[in-house]
């Protein structure tokens, strides 16, 4: 019977073996697996560490049950020693490389942590600064400093750092461009950093990982690295082609819908299909979204549960 079990779960071996195959078959543009920046770069690399110093315990486990079974078969041939019952270094064996490997990991651990800091300034040319805005169920992009913005795409300069600074005017959302690293929460009336850098020219798809309402499965943007020359003329052509985003655009933007009806709101802005450019910015409008969710005493509004008390732009369908 024990026979029949172990070659039953060898026939899975091949299945295993494709599924992590597959698993390493992900589109560029998507995963940390296929990093385009040093900030991905640097998780890749921690998670090959982290699964190498994690086989020395896997691995023998995996190795040494089908031995055992097979030795201890009914006709295994094994010794019978029913006086054996303890062994001091096989005891030190078992429970001293775990604890090691633990030791090891936890300093691997805390050593990612700091040096992957969202809020660290990765080092480079002078970052360029992006206000992040989450919205049901879109992403708006502001550049304070070209004094232009875009909905749905994220258009930066290749090799030069950016630094993202994101709130929520709605429930809390979840910013990620996975082969550009790194994810991080948006939350009404709070502001959250997060630097990244771009090393190659090429499209990635950012998303929001959070559930949020009932279209936030098609909260996508793209993140467009483009050559810094490119860049400059992205900015020229949204300053003359794109709309103005004033406090009436903007209250069209907060209505729930998806990127392709909130782009349909705006068409004819020259930018592409699903995403929409800004021409000019209204002054202050990133820190008055984050400053209606603020008391006069500069805290966030709560009612008397100690939860936030907001009323976020139309919302129907969203989970809170």
């Amino acid at each position: 019977m024990i026979a029949a079990s172990f070659r039953a779960h060898v026939r899975l071996v091949p299945l295993l073996l494709s599924v992590l195959f597959l698993a390493g078959c992900i589109p560029d543009g998507i995963s940390f697996l296929t990093p385009a920046g040093p900030v991905a770069d640097a998780q890749k690399e921690h998670l090959i560490s982290i699964t190498v110093i994690s086989l020395i315990v896997v691995l023998p486990v995996l190795i040494g049950t089908p031995l055992i079974i097979l030795r201890y078969r009914r006709k295994g041939g094994a010794r019978y020693r029913p006086d054996w019952a303890y062994s001091g270094p096989l005891e030190a064996l078992m429970w001293g490389v775990p604890v090691l490997i633990v030791g090891v990991l936890g300093w691997q651990l805390a050593k990612a942590t700091y040096e992957l800091d969202p809020t660290a300034v990765i080092a480079g040319d002078p970052p360029l600064e992006v206000q992040v805005v989450g919205l049901n169920w879109k992403w708006l992009f502001i550049y304070p400093e070209q004094g232009v913005a875009a909905l749905n795409a994220m258009p930066m300069p290749e090799g030069r750092p950016v630094s993202l600074h994101l709130t929520s005017d709605t429930v809390m959302q979840s910013f990620m461009i996975g082969a550009l690293g790194s994810q991080i929460y948006t939350m009404p009336g709070m502001e959250t950093q997060l630097n990244l850098r771009a090393d190659q020219v090429g499209q990635y798809r950012g998303v929001n990982t959070q559930f949020s309402g009932a279209g936030f499965d098609q909260q996508s943007f793209v993140a467009q690295v483009m050559t810094p020359e490119d860049f400059d003329d992205w900015v020229a052509a949204a300053r003359s082609s794109g709309t103005a985003l004033d406090a009436a655009a903007y209250t069209q933007l907060g209505q729930s819908s998806t990127p392709a009806e909130a782009a349909a709101m705006f068409a004819g802005t020259g930018a592409p299909a699903g995403s929409v450019w800004f021409s000019e910015v209204e002054t202050g409008l990133f820190g008055s979204i984050i400053g209606k969710y603020m008391s006069a005493e500069g805290v966030a509004d709560s009612d008397q549960t100690g939860s936030p008390s907001y009323q976020p732009v139309q919302s129907e369908g969203d989970v809170e």
